[in-house]
């Protein structure tokens, strides 16, 4: 794998098995993706997009085929080594926040560093600096509900970022978002693909913030077209 590459997708199908039948979501699907890359995954619903970011960030493991992360092969991982995997190398943002309505936005964002087992004071540093990062500073200590939609994204795009992960892997994370607060939140990616060099892989039916990023890929019925 070359020095350049982060991810390199080799021939990967997923089917479900049904009683009767198995379904097929993914068909031979190949690509790679650069480090500091940004590229935008897009198709109708049932494409098969969110399976690929699932299997991407080690969430599900495919039928067939290699997903490789900087030369190593996720899927030879067993459940623990995944997880470890995904802490220290993958940030995630999801189209619903999930954020933890009974901890304040300082506690929210700090959670991965805390899960990793650092100690409090240094969790809670690196979850202020993130938290200014993506433009909510002046809330470390609000409660998740008095948020707004869009504050809350931005909260959950913080907690994506405070382990300093390589890659951003978001899965329709505007969805939920009125224009306004889709375009912001939109730009908090690109500013972080620039600025900080993280990778962001993003599925979206928004083509307008689509069409920001770097590259896109399409899905049609389980095939990239």
């Amino acid at each position: 794998m070359s020095d350049m590459n982060l991810y390199k997708i080799q021939n990967v199908s997923k089917g479900i098995k049904l009683p009767n039948e198995e379904l097929t979501i993914l068909k031979d699907i190949s690509f790679e993706v650069q480090k500091g890359e940004s590229m935008a995954i897009v198709g109708a619903s049932g494409s098969g997009k969110t399976t690929l970011l699932h299997l991407m960030g080690g969430l599900d493991v495919p039928s067939k085929g290699r997903v490789e992360f900087k030369g190593l092969d996720i899927m030879a991982m067993d459940e623990g080594q995944r997880a470890l995997f995904r802490n220290k190398y993958i940030g995630f943002v999801f189209q619903f926040h999930h954020l933890l309505p009974e901890f304040n936005v300082l506690e929210n964002v700090a959670m991965p560093l805390l899960i990793r087992g650092v100690k409090k004071k240094y969790a809670f540093n690196k979850a202020k600096e993130a938290i200014e990062l993506v433009g909510v500073g002046g809330r470390e200590f609000q409660m998740v509900p008095t948020l707004s939609g869009g504050e809350r994204q931005l909260v959950a795009i913080a907690r994506a970022l405070v382990t300093g992960p390589e890659v951003i892997l978001a899965d329709e994370p505007t969805g939920n978002l009125d224009y306004t607060n889709a375009m912001r939140v939109g730009n908090i990616f690109n500013q972080l693909n620039i600025e900080l060099n993280i990778a962001v892989v993003m599925v979206t039916h928004n083509m307008e913030l689509a069409s920001t990023l770097k590259r896109t890929l399409k899905l049609r019925d389980g095939k990239l077209i």
